[in-house]
């Protein structure tokens, strides 16, 4: 059987240049909420703990969050992020396989864009068609109303 070593205490940790989550935190600019929440999900592993159970984060693992918060930021999905941080973590990897997935989630934004574009279009012309009176009629509710129908 093999021995496990010490759980460190706290002091020791920092010591050792860890963090605990509310330095972590601080440090990548992500809740300890996310950070937990992450961790549940598989986006960052499992981190040690001390003796007192309080969860301990490298530096390495406070890069790891900054990439996901900016991977976030740029509206990549938690699916997506997994594989991005795998080909971060992979070395030997091709930057086309990168490319590849950026320049699709690109693709995806892009129509995305559209369809918002074409929302607001259709708003716009609802708002110009409304009186915006003290009579009950609105083409507004009335546009809604009809929701089966496809514009």
């Amino acid at each position: 059987m093999t021995r496990r070593p010490p759980k460190p205490e706290l002091g020791q940790s920092r010591e050792q240049g860890l963090h605990n989550i509310g330095e972590a935190s601080a440090l990548a600019a992500v809740s300890a909420k996310m950070i937990r929440h992450y961790e549940s999900i598989g986006l960052i592993p499992e981190p040690p703990r001390t003796f007192a159970g309080y969860r301990l984060y490298s530096d390495s693992d406070v890069q790891r969050l900054q990439f996901i918060k900016r991977a976030r930021t740029l509206g990549f999905s938690t699916k997506q992020i997994k594989e991005l941080l795998s080909l971060w973590d992979d070395r030997s990897r091709a930057s086309a396989d990168v490319k590849r997935l950026a320049n699709a989630h690109a693709a995806e934004l892009a129509q995305r864009v559209k369809e918002m574009q074409a929302m607001q279009r259709t708003l716009e012309t609802l708002v110009h068609q409304c009186q915006g009176d003290d009579r009950p009629g609105c083409p507004i509710l009335d546009d809604l109303a009809q929701a089966k129908k496809a514009h």
